[in-house]
């Protein structure tokens, strides 16, 4: 197939003279350049600040939501359930527990439990904050993101 070039000379009646063979020594026209690895920054821009952007949302609903629904005196106190959840694995905060609940709290002091829940929101909110505005994201980053998220969900139970 003629290169878009040709064809649309070729439609306008305009004649473009052969060319002759590259001599030796000598090169063709220049081709385009491959792609290469990399060339794909733009997407990997929208879609780490798009991430941020939805992090950012979720751990600012959690940190207005959290008292209310799951803090001390919350419709579903996560205190309680997390205590229901120990005396099921019979008192221990073990590998079992951890697996059937995965939640940072359980290392946390409980006797605040709203502010436990607003420090995991705030710190969501501020590292979620960094990677929309500076688009800086590594995986370091990301698991934490994932990982205060995974502690504020897996303590809201069942609506």
């Amino acid at each position: 197939m003629a290169a878009p070039g040709q064809a649309l000379r070729k439609r306008r009646g305009v004649e473009e003279a052969p060319r002759p063979p590259p001599e030796e020594g000598e090169q063709g026209p220049p081709a385009r350049p491959p792609l290469r690895p990399g060339t794909f920054w733009l997407s990997r821009i929208v879609l780490l600040r798009c991430t941020a952007l939805l992090y950012f949302v979720a751990f600012l609903v959690a940190y207005h939501q959290n008292k209310q629904l799951i803090g001390e005196k919350g419709l579903l106190p996560c205190k309680l359930y997390l205590q229901n959840v120990k005396r099921y694995f019979k008192g221990k905060i073990n590998l079992d527990s951890l697996t059937y609940a995965p939640t940072l709290i359980w290392f946390l002091d409980w006797s605040d439990m709203d502010s436990n829940l607003d420090c995991l929101a705030g710190l969501g909110l501020g590292v979620s904050a960094y990677v929309l505005v500076t688009g800086c994201a590594n995986m370091i980053l990301m698991a934490i993101l994932w990982i205060l998220y995974l502690s504020l969900v897996n303590v809201g139970q069942i609506w």
